[in-house]
């Protein structure tokens, strides 16, 4: 098509008489922030106080409700709140700076406040009558606060603070009421790594709950520090850590330990609660930056059986829950010269790849956040904010050839921008990809609708990347339907 031809056609592609918004709008744009507990069993191992520093950068993005001392099977008779004090005030030290670039970072004390103690020993054996403790307690609070918003609760080690405040739920109040409370709750653990976390999903079994059981080979959160070969590493070298977090960034940053067995692997108990555009915390088939889960009883032997969990026992899930998805990823090439992005002609089909896909966009975002701590606004990089030339649900006829578009969107920084469009076909209800017609790194795109013969939904992903150093993305997500 001829440039003057393609332009007139985005000129006028919002209008056709086949090209319709849906209503009610949807929530993927949603403003509203995520409220959260973290049940934390620091101490055990480094990677949950780097998790913590990597938090609280974004702790003006969402509602931190509680940050409970745990244990878990690796660290089964102490509890360390301490630990999580030390890295508020680290925290602390840099607020000041961090509201430069956004509002609404909390006080060191408001932190502070949140902080509490599970029980100081191991799973289920510490869960009954008169076990509760001081952050069981503020679980329930959490659970029954009047609030309309659902309760995330992160589980970064074992789950029995949350069984023990589900255990009193259910020993002192109604049938009805425990399961008008248990519905407001969202669950997230990384593995099993106490027997409590079966038996929340065993006795509470309409309980919303993200998990990949089993050995930890299993575990989509694995993705985050997975050596992948064909894509870049880089960002979670040692030397990278290094040079973007640790060293030279302020006291949060120096709070950051080095990796001893895998660099954060609780951080995606929240990364997909973030607000970049891309997650709807509540479609956690969708994907996001932690993963992409759907909902089905695994099979045992589909969960590392004989892998690693620290001797916490495998059992067969009796329910439903939301566990591992895949899939299929080519990775983008940037080359020297021509289209400046392209997909590889290799695919990588992986349950870890639903998450290490996105894993150079967020610890570049990391990164330009711990530049925050430190540096002034001028001389610190900013995201995009992403627009579209048009609602975020549309409805198109089969075989019709539609646009998609990004004009408006700008950066705050003033920085060039990179677009890229992809259809997302392991999301909705059409597995084939749906190529672009023209280049996919260009603001506006088109697609050709496919022949269906039953109404289908795709997911059409843009990301949007500025070119400040570290560059930093943020997305939209349009869900287009596809009628016969």
């Amino acid at each position: 098509m001829r440039r003057t031809a393609f332009m007139a056609a985005m000129v006028a592609m919002f209008h056709p008489a086949a090209l319709q918004a849906s209503s009610p709008p949807s929530s993927v744009a949603s403003a509203s922030k995520q409220r959260l507990v973290i049940l934390s069993d620091i101490e055990a191992d480094p990677d949950d106080t780097q998790s913590f520093v990597r938090l609280f950068l974004y702790a003006n993005q969402i509602d931190l409700e509680g940050l409970v001392a745990t244990t878990s099977v690796h660290m089964k008779q102490a509890v360390h709140a301490d630990s999580i004090r030390s890295v508020i005030d680290a925290y602390g030290k840099v607020q000041p700076n961090l509201n430069l670039h956004e509002p609404g970072y909390p006080s060191a004390g408001r932190l502070h406040a949140l902080v509490r103690e599970g029980q100081p020993a191991y799973g289920m054996a510490a869960v009954g009558e008169g076990r509760d403790t001081a952050g069981s307690r503020l679980i329930v609070q959490a659970i029954e606060k009047d609030d309309p918003r659902p309760l995330w609760i992160s589980v970064w080690g074992g789950a029995n603070s949350l069984a023990q405040a589900l255990y009193s739920l259910r020993a002192t109040r109604s049938a009805e009421d425990v399961a008008r409370l248990v519905s407001r709750l969202r669950v997230y653990t990384i593995s099993d790594q106490d027997d409590s976390g079966a038996w929340i999903r065993r006795n509470f079994p309409a309980l919303f709950y993200i998990v990949s059981p089993g050995g930890y080979g299993a575990g989509t959160w694995t993705g985050i520090h997975s050596r992948i070969e064909g894509i870049d590493n880089s960002v979670i070298d040692n030397d990278w850590l290094r040079d973007n977090i640790q060293q030279g960034h302020g006291p949060l940053g120096a709070a950051y330990p080095d990796v001893s067995y895998g660099m954060e692997g609780d951080t995606p108990a929240y990364l997909s609660l973030l607000p970049n555009g891309l997650s709807d915390p509540d479609h956690p088939d969708w994907g996001g930056w932690g993963g992409r889960y759907e909902f089905y009883v695994p099979a045992a032997a589909a969960t590392d059986p004989n892998g690693f969990t620290g001797g916490v026992p495998i059992e067969q899930e009796t329910r439903p829950i939301w566990t591992n998805a895949t899939d299929a990823v080519a990775p983008l090439t940037r080359n020297a010269t021509g289209r400046a992005v392209a997909p590889a002609e290799r695919s990588i089909r992986d349950f870890r790849a639903t998450l290490w896909r996105w894993r150079t966009d967020f610890q570049n975002d990391f990164a330009a956040r711990m530049d925050w701590a430190i540096k002034a606004y001028k001389d610190a990089n900013h995201p995009p904010k992403v627009q579209l030339a048009h609602p975020d649900r549309m409805t198109v006829k089969a075989g019709q050839r539609f646009f998609l578009s990004g004009l408006g969107t700008t950066d705050p920084d003033g920085d060039s921008l990179s677009y890229y469009w992809l259809h997302y076909p392991e999301v909705g209800g059409w597995a084939s990809a749906i190529p672009s017609g023209i280049a996919p790194n260009i603001v506006t795109v088109d697609f050709t609708a496919p022949m269906v013969k039953e109404r289908r939904e795709a997911h059409f992903i843009l990301s949007v990347t500025d070119k400040g150093t570290p560059p930093v993305t943020r997305y939209r997500r349009v869900i287009v339907t596809i009628e016969p």
